[in-house]
């Protein structure tokens, strides 16, 4: 019996187009290349996330990212949807993940928050959901909510409560993996040494590309079978809000750009590569028709190892997103180096 480290070694050095997912520890399995499905509700036209949700499917992902607090979901799974009527793909072919939100850690309010997400979908269960974060904000129907002062209302919860009704979820088969995302190495612990413990997370979504390589992290993950899953993998948006507008442009780097013109390929695709071959998932985010298809031409080249190598020697430990406006919380997971 292999381990999900050992598979990862086997599977993720020669994924395709139509093949490229890798297994979880708890026996489903996950691709390895997703589209993100952000957009800023205030600026992205309605109807964006399904016209490119359903583009997506045609180009060949089937791995979809979303969450409640993206306020698209009703749209991803109206793509999905229609993709399954029409014959392209089964239900069973798409992967998707939801995330549980800050003001619902409160167990009684977990599977209403699943459910609301399974809701908007129109769909009969997730493929995977995680905590968002280890942060909790005051239950409410204010996904934000601030003091008159505006600083954020938090709300003490217990991870481990949140974990088991979480796992009541998926005992109920409204989702079939279970996750978190923007642990560290301490709160990822908390779950694993949890008396009882029936699922273990089969995933940590964190920040993760060439600047920015996790490797404390993703050594911890892989002894412990769980899958990375990398955002912002091709750096990120310059927007001074929420990113570290401080760090150098990703996709201009040297050594990134001189080995894409070696296969004729871009940074950009070179920086997903990377990534995709060490095992790590990633999930880069656009509504732009030409990038969604830009980005899914990963599988058609392979690094060597002296590239991967060089690489991994671009790592700064620069975080893009930082999330400063929760670094007064106890609980904010970049205090920890790891």
């Amino acid at each position: 019996m292999h381990s999900v480290r050992e598979l990862l070694s086997l599977f993720a050095m020669n994924p395709s187009a139509e093949s490229h997912s890798i297994p979880l520890s708890d026996g489903n399995r996950i691709p390895l290349l997703g589209l993100g499905t952000y957009g800023d509700p205030r600026t992205t036209p309605k109807g964006t996330a399904l016209e490119c949700v359903k583009l997506a499917i045609d180009v060949g992902y089937r791995h979809f990212d979303g969450a409640l607090v993206y306020f698209n979901e009703h749209e991803v799974g109206q793509a999905i949807r229609e993709k399954i009527a029409d014959g392209s793909v089964r239900r069973q072919d798409i992967f998707y993940c939801g995330k549980l939100w800050n003001t619902f850690h409160s167990p009684e309010l977990v599977r209403p928050a699943l459910e609301r997400t399974l809701e908007a979908l129109k769909l009969d269960y997730l493929d995977l959901y995680i905590v968002e974060l280890p942060i909790a904000f005051k239950p409410g129907n204010d996904f934000y909510p601030k003091d008159g002062d505006g600083n954020y209302i938090y709300h003490h919860t217990d991870l481990c409560a949140t974990w088991e009704a979480l796992e009541a979820c998926k005992d109920a088969g409204l989702v079939k993996s279970l996750g978190v995302s923007n642990f560290n190495r301490r709160q990822l612990e908390l779950l694993l040494n949890k008396p009882g413990l029936r699922h273990k997370p089969v995933s940590n979504q964190v920040e993760c590309h060439p600047y920015f390589t996790q490797p404390k992290l993703l050594e911890f993950c892989r002894q412990h079978n769980i899958v990375i899953v990398g955002y912002c993998p091709l750096g990120s948006s310059r927007d001074a809000s929420w990113v570290n507008v401080k760090c150098p442009p990703l996709l201009e780097d040297e050594l990134l750009v001189s080995i894409g013109k070696k296969y004729n390929k871009s940074s950009a695709q070179v920086a997903l590569r990377f990534n995709v071959q060490r095992g790590v998932v990633v999930i880069p985010k656009s509504f732009s028709p030409e990038r969604i298809k830009h980005n899914f031409h990963i599988f058609d080249f392979s690094l060597t190892e002296e590239e991967m190598k060089a690489i991994e020697a671009l790592n700064k430990n620069i975080r893009f997103v930082e999330l400063l406006m929760w670094s007064d919380h106890p609980e904010y997971p970049f205090h920890d180096e790891y």
